[in-house]
């Protein structure tokens, strides 16, 4: 099976000046992108929260996370970023959706995500509202769609 490597800009999103370009393994099976711990730092991103992660072996390890901006393809976002070992650089799902893109499988490159935005009226009130607008049928009785969208 052959893999994907990226190359990306991270920046600090309190001071977008500070960033570094690195090559990337795209991991869609990886739901965080993941860093060195180092690189991080010399970034000056700091971690806002300690999170466990199973591993494919089962081992569930607790790393800290924060957050940076991504930037491919001209399109920067933020996204998580969880504080890893040395040499180790992944692109995650969230990443990957922040920055608008999908992997191919097939030919194991990056392709923008379609847009297929649902536009919503600010006079629809409820999800039973949005939905018997976009379907044109009133949802099933029992459905829990009375939240605000």
């Amino acid at each position: 099976m052959a893999i994907t490597h990226i190359n990306a800009v991270i920046k600090n999103p309190v001071i977008p000046g500070k960033s570094m370009i690195r090559r990337f393994l795209v991991d869609s099976g990886a739901v965080y992108s993941v860093m060195p711990e180092s690189d991080l730092k010399k970034l000056g991103i700091k971690p806002t929260d300690k999170q466990g992660f199973s591993l494919a072996n089962g081992e569930v390890i607790e790393k800290e996370v924060g957050n940076a901006l991504f930037k491919y393809k001209g399109k920067i976002r933020s996204s998580p970023v969880v504080f890893g070992n040395k040499n180790i650089y992944l692109l995650g799902a969230v990443t990957l959706e922040s920055l608008g893109v999908i992997l191919d499988p097939i030919n194991r490159e990056l392709k923008r995500i379609p847009s297929r935005c649902w536009p919503v009226s600010r006079s629809l009130k409820t999800k039973r509202e949005m939905m018997t607008k976009i379907t044109g049928a009133e949802p099933a009785i029992g459905a829990t769609t009375d939240e605000k969208p």
